[in-house]
């Protein structure tokens, strides 16, 4: 078993570089087949989807934008329950297909936000994308459509998590050792 040491914690790896890869491509061709002959807006929610959404939209083969927002709600290795809109949207996006990306979904509090945000916008429709799904600790009510990875709810780094700012850069996912 691999296994890392950031700052002061070890983790172990939990899903390969290889499993990611084949999982983000397979996303991407539901989205292909789901929006054929569609116009597509993606909003990535940075800082952690980064990566997966480089990634995934590399596999896109349809006409499409991109935009960015910026939210944070963790502090260390815990969510602080408040979501901070750092970079907000800019866009009008009435009579748009959006697909948010996110990293991971726990709490659903962030995506909360951004779709409580996107109300008063008229969208055709809004659905979400996430690489990683923590159902056991999801409070809220918005469907996940595209989930790449159900996980326990455990603190994880890597493809963009990360843990007090470092981990981010891993090609895979690790999950924390609790000694």
């Amino acid at each position: 078993m691999k296994t890392i040491k950031i700052i002061d914690k070890k983790f172990c790896e939990s899903i390969t570089a290889s499993e990611l890869q084949e999982r983000v491509k397979q996303l991407a061709d539901e989205i292909n087949r789901d929006y054929e002959g569609c116009e597509v807006d993606f909003i990535i929610i940075l800082n952690g989807a980064f990566i997966f959404a480089g990634d995934l939209l590399r596999h896109i083969n349809l006409n499409c934008r991109t935009m960015f927002v910026r939210l944070s709600s963790y502090e260390g290795m815990w969510t602080t329950g408040v979501v901070k809109q750092i970079i907000g949207l800019d866009e009008r996006l009435v009579n748009r297909h959006l697909i948010i990306i996110e990293d991971i979904v726990d709490s659903g509090n962030t995506i909360d936000n951004i779709i409580a945000e996107l109300s008063d916008q008229n969208c055709t429709e809004v659905r979400i994308a996430t690489l990683l799904f923590k159902p056991d600790s999801y409070k809220r009510q918005h469907e996940i459509h595209y989930i790449g990875f159900k996980i326990p709810n455990d603190f994880i780094v890597g493809y963009g998590l990360d843990y007090n700012g470092y981990g981010r850069n891993l090609e895979s996912i690790y999950t924390i050792i609790n000694d």
